[in-house]
């Protein structure tokens, strides 16, 4: 796993061991990432489930402005401190060790640009998206990117522009505000 292009190009990133933070494959994030490549520019990014920190440190890369990754595993933590540093980006980062619903509550940020990985479970992506609506984190003109398998495909809310991409057993919606 390594950052695909930008300033921190080619560097190898880690991740922890087995299945407990489920990688976004190199496949699906170079699709992401040219979905969005021209919208990227001094972005605020939320990563709300980072694993290894790959999307967030992907997007820095590429141009956003700052980072937000929300992680409650700390060993996960760890692993996206270590490579945030490793791409020398950590200064863009604001990486927290906390559940994902904290966050969304407190939070008094506005993002451009949400990247959603949670665990694949029916209608998860859904309640997550509930409160973000709910608690209006979102910047104008923002993007929602969710990663899901089939049976965690979100409900597009009414009115909001999408799309729907699938890579093997790997969806992904983009939502435009």
């Amino acid at each position: 796993m390594r950052i695909i292009t930008g300033t921190a190009r080619g560097t190898k990133l880690k991740t922890l061991p087995g299945e407990h933070t489920r990688p976004t494959t190199e496949k699906v994030k170079e699709a992401v990432f040219s979905a969005i490549q021209f919208e990227l520019h001094d972005r605020v990014t939320l990563d709300l489930f980072g694993g290894s920190g790959q999307m967030a440190l992907e997007a820095l890369s590429r141009g956003a402005a700052k980072a937000y990754i929300v992680e409650n595993d700390r060993n996960a933590t760890a692993v996206i401190k270590e490579n945030a540093a490793k791409a020398k980006l950590m200064e863009k980062c604001v990486i927290l060790n906390a559940d994902w619903k904290d966050f969304v509550k407190h939070t008094k940020e506005k993002f451009s640009l949400v990247y959603l990985d949670p665990p694949y479970k029916e209608g998860f992506l859904d309640e997550v998206l509930a409160l973000i609506f709910e608690r209006g984190i979102l910047a104008e003109n923002a993007i929602v990117i969710c990663e899901s398998d089939a049976s965690g495909l979100p409900v597009p809310p009414e009115g909001v522009e999408n799309r729907v991409y699938r890579y093997g057993k790997t969806y992904v919606t983009i939502f435009r505000f």
